[in-house]
């Protein structure tokens, strides 16, 4: 069985809807998925209709963006109920900061002479508040730059002309949101931020010093001895390993829906926590 506990949808910053992203899921041979937008809810009921409909394991997701130390990393939350009070306030909320920081990214990038940004955005967003990803499409679009990884690089990434300062609540917090909504919280791709190797095993031990239960051992196409170490950081600090491509678009192989190595044996997967054996 293949476990994809990382996706977006068109909702965030995926190009593919919920709907289309199941039919993806069941053509990669996918068996359960769980749909992770940034920030929102908006597409699981979609998403949960259509996997019904194909066959799907589904597993209610988010991802929650969030600051430790300063630092921009996200939490999965993994079964929450989509009912949940404690979830909804904590929606509104991120869905405020999004709101601001994509005015702000405009301005700015109005500033440098770059065109009347936000509503261009906004249309390549469709149903979804802008978030940085939809801006580097925009710079693309627009002929600015060659690539999303140039747009970055040049205009959105730390210290650059539209860098926004992050307003994201604590990653404490977070992890009790998930909690309330009755979920298993899960620190996502530790690996894929700019941290040291030392930097990250604190980020570990503290998300698991806060009631974290998991963390991403395997997100997208990795090397085998990263996943081995990770492995070996999740069981040192008893956290539940997760895996998952962090699927956004077709044309990203190295994110393609259940295109990841397997979890080491060491590993205790965190979908039994959630219901689920392979």
């Amino acid at each position: 069985m293949i476990f994809d506990l990382h996706s977006h949808t068109t909702r965030s910053d995926g190009i593919l809807s919920p709907e289309a992203l199941m039919s993806r899921a069941k053509a990669r041979n996918v068996s359960v998925i769980a749909v992770t937008d940034h920030d929102t809810i908006a597409g699981l009921s979609a998403a949960r209709q259509a996997a019904c409909e194909l066959g799907l394991g589904f597993i209610n997701g988010i991802e929650i963006s969030t600051l430790w130390r300063g630092a921009g990393v996200h939490v999965v939350g993994l079964g929450v109920a989509t009912d949940s009070p404690a979830l909804q306030e904590a929606i509104q909320l991120l869905q405020q900061v999004r709101a601001d920081r994509a005015v702000a990214i405009a301005a700015k990038l109005e500033k440098a002479g770059l065109g009347n940004v936000l509503p261009e955005v906004q249309r390549i967003a469709g149903d979804a508040l802008p978030g940085r990803l939809h801006f580097a499409r925009y710079l693309v679009k627009r002929g600015s730059v060659n690539s999303i990884q140039r747009a970055f690089k040049q205009y959105l990434g730390t210290g650059k002309v539209a860098d926004v300062k992050y307003q994201w609540p604590d990653m404490t917090r977070a992890i009790e949101w998930i909690h309330e909504a009755g979920g298993v919280a899960v620190l996502a791709h530790p690996a894929k931020y700019d941290f040291t190797r030392s930097k990250m095993c604190r980020l570990v031990g503290e998300f698991a010093a806060a009631g974290g239960d998991a963390m991403e051992v395997v997100s997208g196409y990795q090397d085998a001895r990263l996943t081995q170490d990770l492995a070996r950081i999740a069981t040192a600090n008893g956290l539940l390993a997760s895996c998952g491509s962090d699927f956004h678009a077709p044309d990203q192989p190295w994110q393609e829906l259940g295109n990841f190595g397997s979890l080491p044996e060491s590993c205790q997967p965190v979908w039994r926590r959630l219901g689920f054996e392979a």
